[in-house]
C-alpha cells in the first residue's frame, strides 16, 4: 500500500531531557506515526538533538503546536514523502507457553510475523519466564 506522510524536523539545543521526553510522549499520544531524537552537534560545537516526526497530513498542525509548545524550537523543516507499507492483519500465534497476539505483514509474495510485545510480556510474567523463548518459538495458528 502507498500513502503520503509529512516529515517534520527541528534541531533543539536548549531543552532539558525531561522536556524532550515529555514532548516525545505527547507527539506519539496525539497521532504521530513515529517520533524520535537523533544526537547531533550544532554550530559552536554545541551538543543537541534533531527531532523527527512522521505523521499523517491531517495530524500535522496539532503536532507542530506540540513541538513549539514543549521544546525550545522556533522553526521546523517540513516535507511530504510517499511511503510504501506492508498490509497488516491481526493474528495469534502458538508458543510452547501459550497463545500470543501478533501482526502478519504481507507485500506481494513477502510475509512477516511480528509478535506484540505487550502480549509476550504478559505471557512471560504469567509463566515466570524470559521473553526470548517466546519470540524464538512460535507458529502461526
Amino acid at each position: 500500500m502507498r500513502d503520503e506522510v509529512v516529515i517534520l524536523e527541528t534541531n533543539i539545543d536548549d531543552s532539558s531531557a525531561e522536556e524532550l521526553g515529555f514532548c516525545l510522549k505527547r507527539l506519539l499520544k496525539m497521532g504521530a506515526l513515529d517520533a524520535f531524537f537523533t544526537p547531533i552537534v550544532m554550530k559552536k560545537s554545541r551538543p543537541a538533538y534533531s527531532l523527527t516526526v512522521i505523521c499523517k497530513p491531517e495530524e500535522e498542525e496539532e503536532l507542530v503546536k506540540i513541538i513549539f509548545k514543549h521544546t525550545g524550537s522556533v522553526g521546523l523543516r517540513r516535507r511530504v514523502s510517499e511511503r510504501i507499507i506492508m498490509d497488516r492483519e491481526k493474528t495469534k500465534v502458538e508458543t510452547p507457553y501459550g497463545v500470543v497476539d501478533a501482526n502478519k505483514f504481507t507485500y506481494e509474495d513477502i510475509e512477516k510475523i511480528s509478535l506484540e510485545f505487550d502480549s509476550v510480556k504478559k505471557l512471560a510474567k504469567k509463566k515466570n519466564i524470559g521473553i526470548t523463548g517466546i519470540y524464538k518459538n512460535y507458529k502461526e495458528l
